[in-house]
């Protein structure tokens, strides 16, 4: 039996078309290599398939990327594609929420690209972050879709060796699978759509009953991207399957529970205001999450505040981790006053303070101020492992309160015995969804709007199945 020949490569960021901060190649760290097949971890040389291990370009989310620079490294994938010559599959990692000005479908150009420089006859099989958007251009040039069934992301290598495992067998078994579709007018935060609570903990266990059924390989339900004002912002239901009839019905059944049960979708923790946030805070251990400017999410992480508000009341033994701001880290550098609060362009309160003390490490700044701890970073970064805080000496006992720029938050500090509130603040990712900018999205689409007269329709990407 001939050796196959297979390419894997591609590119994954979230992106908020509400923040100043363009993403451009000093955002996004490559992946190559070794370290590339690694990440992936298939065993695909067990199935007689040789490996040709492009890049994959992955950054921390944040604003739009910068057009020409996301040509340039589109144009370079499919040149390095190009000199492998005839090639039996390739493996896209992708997230689905890139977002380029002047360009409104970033993955679907960058697939359709692929699609032309390896042929009809390549398969192409996708993997996806279930925040990601969904268009006709991408299903009509996929062959199978793999994408996060846990939110926050426990699955991230899972998912990768899913979409591997469905490449594999269509190369080997001499299977052609298919991919449908049904949009589905609802878009939330992913705060409001945790697979870790109802509805959606039991919305995603019934994708791996449907996964049992003939003629379906794979089910999956994506939440969409809300922070970025485009057309193509919306919930999705993705089928790969064998059968597009069968395909259409499972699609159809999911997109309905979601539809069905938009209306508990809600967060994981109480919300409200900072203030309320303050209010709240429990006399144990406290964890407050800074929402509106989670870097995650796409938020520019350099908003003061929350810390403003608890140097105002001089609430003591907080810890906050962190706040972006490559300028106060470098005046600490030369004596104790900083400049903190939008400096890389977020918005918010600018605040003059001045350090009781100060080190540095990891390209943090650990700081205190009136005995309040401030982890000020050099770069864009979040703080959802507890290595995090033991790499910089901080013990998080030593504390009462954490305050953390995310949305829900990771399973590590999830795990943490503490009393949880999300904080609704500004930034680049605000909460409060209805109040967003809304200029390019669909015209119906909850919970911008509310309405009763939805049913699906389900596409293979050029024309609607079983209608």
């Amino acid at each position: 039996m001939a050796i196959k020949q297979i390419a894997i490569g591609g590119i994954s960021t979230e992106c908020s078309s509400y923040s100043p901060l363009y993403q451009n190649k000093t955002d996004f760290e490559t992946i190559q290599g070794q370290a590339l097949l690694d990440l992936v971890d298939y065993p695909f040389n067990e199935f007689n398939i040789k490996t040709h291990p492009l890049f994959f370009k992955k950054s921390v989310p944040g604003g739009p990327i910068e057009k020409q620079y996301f040509k340039d490294v589109m144009e370079e994938f499919i040149s390095e594609i190009k000199t492998l010559g005839r090639l039996d599959g390739i493996l896209l990692l992708m997230h689905g929420a890139m977002y380029v000005d002047g360009i409104d479908d970033p993955e679907g150009k960058w697939i359709a690209s692929v699609r032309r420089a390896v042929g009809n006859e390549c398969i192409i099989s996708v993997s996806y972050d279930l925040h990601g958007q969904m268009t006709d251009k991408i299903i009509s040039n996929i062959d199978a879709f793999a994408a996060f069934k846990t939110a926050p992301h426990i699955d991230v290598i899972e998912t990768y060796r899913r979409s591997a495992s469905m490449l594999a067998d269509a190369i080997n078994k001499n299977i052609r699978p298919q991919v449908v579709w049904s949009q589905i007018p609802v878009l939330v935060s992913g705060e409001m759509s945790s697979t870790f609570v109802e509805p959606c903990k039991s919305i995603y266990k019934e994708l791996e009953l449907y996964n049992q059924q003939n003629d379906i390989i794979d089910c999956n339900l994506m939440v969409g991207y809300v922070w970025a004002d485009t057309p193509r912002a919306s919930a999705s239901s993705i089928v790969t399957c064998t059968n597009q009839i069968t395909g259409s019905e499972v699609c159809k059944a999911i997109a309905k529970s979601y539809w069905s049960n938009r209306y508990l979708l809600e967060s994981d923790m109480p919300t409200g205001s900072i203030k309320d946030a303050l209010a709240w805070m429990s006399k144990d251990f406290s964890i407050i999450a800074d929402s509106g400017d989670n870097p995650t999410a796409g938020g520019v992480g350099d908003r003061a505040d929350i810390l403003k508000e608890v140097l105002k009341q001089k609430i003591r033994y907080t810890l906050f981790a962190g706040i972006a701001s490559k300028s106060a880290y470098e005046a600490l550098k030369d004596g104790n006053e900083f400049t903190l609060g939008g400096t890389y362009g977020g918005g918010g309160p600018s605040l003059k303070l001045k350090a009781d003390h100060v080190f540095f490490k990891n390209d943090c700044a650990v700081t205190s101020v009136s005995n309040t701890v401030v982890i000020i970073t050099k770069l864009r970064r979040p703080f959802h492992n507890l290595k995090d805080f033991t790499d910089l000496n901080l013990d998080l006992k030593d504390f009462k309160t954490l305050i953390v720029k995310s949305g829900y938050l990771s399973p590590e500090l999830q795990s943490l015995s503490a009393q949880t509130f999300m904080a609704l603040t500004s930034g680049a990712v605000n909460q409060d969804i209805k109040g967003i900018e809304n200029n390019n999205r669909m015209q119906k689409i909850y919970p911008f709007q509310d309405f009763n007269d939805y049913s699906p329709v389900v596409s293979n990407g050029e024309h609607l199945i079983n209608q």
